[in-house]
């Protein structure tokens, strides 16, 4: 099966099932509660200490727990119910939105019970996103599952207006973005148990070495996905600029609050936009040099965001570096859920997760720390040349996944 057969099954086929229906309205909720606590709490501790390397230790403390975890969390997610550990998740995060409530309402004096609140939303994150992923393909018939990888690649983007909504909530109070988030981890816990219980192969029975680490040995064996998965990764491990979003806002080009939900919102309105695009227009050919230009783009934007102090500018820099992540994601995650047998796309899954959660909150920790060093506008600048200079690296490193023309399920590592 290609990607291309989504095209001819409808756009929204994967919507034809209810459960995925459930499933992609609650991971929908999650993301714009996420994304509204994301503006808020970087504002919150950029205004408080008004110090960069601060917004660093917030992509910091949620990357770790993926990392130390890894062999548990994905382990998890193929011995035990997927659904129910998306939903156990999404409880706790209406107890972590609860503290982040009653500290703001109490008045803040310093970082640290935030860092130790986002700590345990990394957790959450960390078993939340194996069992979220892996269980898509339960949900949906083989036929429908390149349809579903596309909607679902962007169910996190699509919670565009997220950001903006994040922003403008804060105006209106400090605590009022993280009740709207409670709210909403509410209502995605109630449609994740609503869910039938879907069938799932059980992949580990015993818990020792072998089993933990299998998904390490097959990203390993299989090049192609090693090289995708870790092109994004280093890319936007140097690329990414989210982090600096509201130096960028209140010192740069002096938005304000609402103004640092738009820059937030700008990645995202990139990344639906190509991610409509591409459910309706599958790539036919050149999938791989495909994902290599748009890594060389993604690098491009940024460094134009970091250079421009015209506002509509940054807007539009950080669109189209949304637009060029999206075709990278849609063709890792595709190689991913297509190519891994479903009693190992759990611990895939995890091993995949930390890839995108270095690059991200990671990412985050390098541009924090660069700009304590350097100031903003250089950290952001330098790391978009790094980007592009990683997309031709991996261009001569990985031929095979450079030579990819369609999307499609393979039996062996390397073509």
């Amino acid at each position: 099966m290609t990607i291309a057969d989504t095209h001819d099954s409808g756009r929204y086929a994967a919507f034809r099932h209810r459960s995925f229906a459930f499933y992609w309205l609650a991971r929908f909720l999650s993301a714009f509660g996420m994304q509204m606590i994301a503006v808020a709490v970087g504002w919150q501790i950029y205004d408080l200490t008004r110090n960069p390397f601060d917004l660093g230790i917030i992509g910091l403390v949620q990357f770790l727990p993926a990392l130390l975890l890894i062999l548990v969390t994905g382990a998890a997610a193929d011995r035990f119910g997927r659904r129910m550990i998306m939903g156990l998740c999404e409880v706790v995060s209406i107890l972590a939105a609860a503290a982040l409530i009653a500290l703001t309402v109490r008045g803040l004096t310093s970082p640290l019970p935030v860092f130790a609140v986002l700590l345990v939303f990394g957790i959450v994150r960390a078993f939340f996103a194996p069992a979220s992923t892996s269980l898509a393909p339960n949900l949906v018939p083989e036929k429908d599952l390149a349809n579903a990888v596309a909607w679902n690649s962007m169910s996190w983007q699509v919670a565009i207006v997220g950001p903006v909504a994040g922003g403008l909530l804060y105006g209106l109070g400090d605590a009022v973005p993280y009740t709207t988030s409670l709210v909403f981890f509410g209502i995605a816990s109630i449609l994740i148990f609503v869910i039938p219980k879907p069938p799932q192969k059980r992949g580990v029975r015993n818990q020792s070495w072998e089993t933990l680490s299998a998904g390490f040995r097959y990203i390993w064996r299989q090049k192609v996905v090693l090289g995708a998965i870790s092109l994004d990764m280093f890319a936007v491990l140097l690329g990414g600029a989210v982090a600096l979003l509201p130096v960028f806002a209140r010192d740069v080009l002096e938005l304000g609050p609402w103004g640092l939900g738009l820059l937030r919102a700008g990645p995202g309105i990139g990344a639906v936009a190509m991610a409509v695009y591409l459910a309706a227009h599958p790539f036919r050919n050149h999938a791989g040099a495909t994902m290599f230009v748009a890594v060389g783009i993604f690098g491009l934007a940024t460094a134009v965001f970091g250079a421009s102090k015209i506002a509509w500018l940054s807007i539009v820099a950080l669109i189209v570096m949304g637009a060029a992540d999206m075709i990278s994601v849609y063709v890792r995650q595709t190689l991913i859920q297509l190519w891994t047998p479903d009693e190992l796309r759990g611990r895939v899954s995890a091993v995949n997760m930390v890839f995108i959660g270095a690059s991200n909150e990671l990412g985050e920790f390098r541009a924090g720390s660069m700009a304590a060093l350097i100031g903003a506008v250089p950290a952001v600048i330098v790391g978009g040349v790094g980007a592009v200079g990683i997309a031709a690296l991996w261009a001569a490193l990985f031929p095979g996944l450079r030579r990819i023309q369609r999307l499609e399920r393979v039996e062996h590592a390397e073509r």
